[in-house]
């Protein structure tokens, strides 16, 4: 049995939306654990395999339990169709190598976790895919970078760690005017703060392993866009490579899915206060928050988010001894290179995420010694001002 498709906000959605139902007539969506199916008759196996008939072939294609998330997703997202990977990476990989050819060029913003940026300036090029790195805050950087063999443009906004906000809305328009593809990787806004799709891209990648889970048990994506682009482009890149979400964590994402809104808004609350506090203390030289009237592209946040973020990026006085000094001193904020979870985590970009980066190149990104992430989680306000204050005095 399916639920029937209505007019929802994402709070009914993201309970309801694509759930599928055995005879059994379960409550909580069903765990597929099962890597084939059995026909009928011959004659079923074949009208399946020709695509005549509906039904699932076996599961590196396509799952029930998987469906189930890739169909919530697409309700939430306002996509007509969407794949689930095994990782957020695997999803980014796999939009933009089904999209691109030797002999084809891809313009990405500069400002990309260290993994995305590998993919872009290292793999693709292996594969006789050139690719070009701007500054995607300035639409003219966009524009100089295009070529005749343009099919790509490549970005993620907010920026992985500093919060940089690019316009997707021009970046988009400038994309389709080319008959070039936009893919926007949404991690850090959460699909509930901004819809790139609505705004004009035409493609959208997830780490499901972070906000989507947000309580740091499976890893997970998801690549999401319109059917024509995903029966031409994705479908067969997928089913013979590979990359599918296993039934087990797509069942885990589906009840981290039932979470989101409460989660996301506890955590972006939080984080606004608490970039607030940071703002004011004489140790951090440089606050970067998407809800503050001092962020950089405070114009763009307004137009085309509608909430902050779980995130904070700060940079301490006194460079990589005195960050290291103020993460050490923390008691309930703990050191890791995730983020979006239940948990307040905080990292070292320079020595973690973007660690292969150049000084150059980090320089370029406003990743200093000092630099830090925090995401924040889902712990009392309160709580993680007093432990924030607290190793602020320790640290000095």
């Amino acid at each position: 049995m399916s639920t029937k498709k209505r007019n929802w906000k994402p709070q009914t959605a993201l309970v309801h939306g694509g759930t599928l139902r055995s005879q059994f007539g379960e409550t909580s969506e069903a765990m597929y654990l099962t890597q084939g199916y059995v026909y009928e008759t011959a004659q079923a196996a074949e009208a399946r395999f020709k695509g005549e008939e509906p039904g699932f072939i076996y599961s590196r294609y396509a799952n029930p339990t998987v469906d189930m998330f890739e169909k919530r997703m697409c309700a939430l997202e306002g996509a007509e169709d969407a794949r689930a990977t095994a990782s957020g990476m695997a999803a980014v990989t796999a939009a933009l190598l089904c999209s691109a050819k030797a002999g084809d060029h891809i313009v990405a913003a500069r400002a990309l976790f260290g993994s995305c940026r590998w993919v872009v300036e290292t793999l693709a090029p292996k594969y006789g895919i050139e690719a070009t790195l701007v500054d995607g805050t300035d639409i003219a950087n966009w524009e100089k970078a295009v070529r005749p063999n343009t099919k790509l443009f490549f970005l993620e906004s907010p920026t992985n760690p500093t919060l940089e906000v690019v316009d997707i809305a021009a970046v988009a328009s400038l994309a389709t005017s080319i008959g070039a593809r936009l893919i926007v990787d949404n991690v850090f806004a959460t699909p509930l703060q901004q819809k790139p799709l609505l705004l004009g891209a035409h493609i959208v990648v997830y780490s499901a392993t972070k906000h989507i889970d947000g309580q740091g048990r499976c890893l997970g994506g998801i690549i999401l866009s319109d059917k024509k682009w995903i029966d031409e482009n994705l479908h067969d890149y997928f089913r013979h490579t590979g990359p599918s979400l296993s039934p087990f964590n797509a069942w885990t994402l589906l009840k981290g899915l039932e979470t989101l809104p409460v989660r996301v808004r506890q955590q972006t609350e939080s984080a606004g206060k608490i970039a607030d506090f940071l703002a004011g203390q004489s140790q951090i030289a440089r606050v970067i928050y998407p809800g503050r009237a001092d962020h950089p592209q405070a114009d763009i946040v307004k137009k085309q988010m509608t909430g902050g973020s779980t995130l904070i990026c700060l940079d301490v006085k006194g460079g990589k001894q005195a960050a290291f000094a103020l993460q050490n001193a923390l008691d309930i904020v703990l050191i890791s290179n995730n983020l979006g979870d239940a948990k307040s985590l905080i990292t070292h970009p320079a020595t973690t995420t973007h660690k292969n980066l150049s000084d150059e190149a980090r320089a370029e990104l406003g990743i200093g010694p000092g630099t830090l992430r925090l995401s924040v989680g889902l712990e009392d306000t309160d709580d993680l001002l007093e432990d924030i204050e607290q190793a602020l005095k320790a640290a000095k």
